[in-house]
């Protein structure tokens, strides 16, 4: 799928992420997305809350397996870890994914995620998906 056909079909089948998330590029073997910071996605003291980089990752990881199977909205996440490793700045996140494994029945893979403008990651998840048949 192209960026514009993922975004169709988000739009369609997803539609509450919507404005919330940027597909940025796709590669042969994942995808950069972008969180688009508001102030929902902030905590106290001015830091992109957890729960928010779990969404990304979380987004991130599902657009990367969009990119490779198709318009399949029944991939879920069945385990998710993430390293919090610096306070996110108050700014856009940048997600790359690594897919590292594609099976018949499992995702798996690493989502790093760096706050725009920094080189420096602000955490790590390690994502696994299912693709119910």
């Amino acid at each position: 799928m192209t960026i514009a056909q993922i975004d169709a079909f988000l739009a369609e089948v997803f539609p509450q992420i919507d404005d919330q998330f940027k597909t940025l590029e796709l590669t042969e073997h994942g995808a950069r997305v972008k969180l688009l910071t508001a102030d929902q996605h902030l905590r106290p003291g001015g830091t992109v809350s957890g729960p928010a980089m779990f969404a990304l990752a979380d987004c991130a990881f599902y657009i990367a397996i969009l990119s490779k199977l198709g318009p399949k909205a029944m991939a879920v996440t069945t385990n998710c870890s993430i390293d919090f490793m610096r306070k996110p700045a108050q700014s856009d996140l940048i997600a790359e994914v690594r897919i590292l494994k594609m099976g018949k029945s499992l995702v798996v893979g690493d989502v790093v995620m760096i706050s725009q403008g920094e080189n420096q990651p602000v955490a790590r998840a390690s994502m696994t998906y299912s693709i119910p048949k």
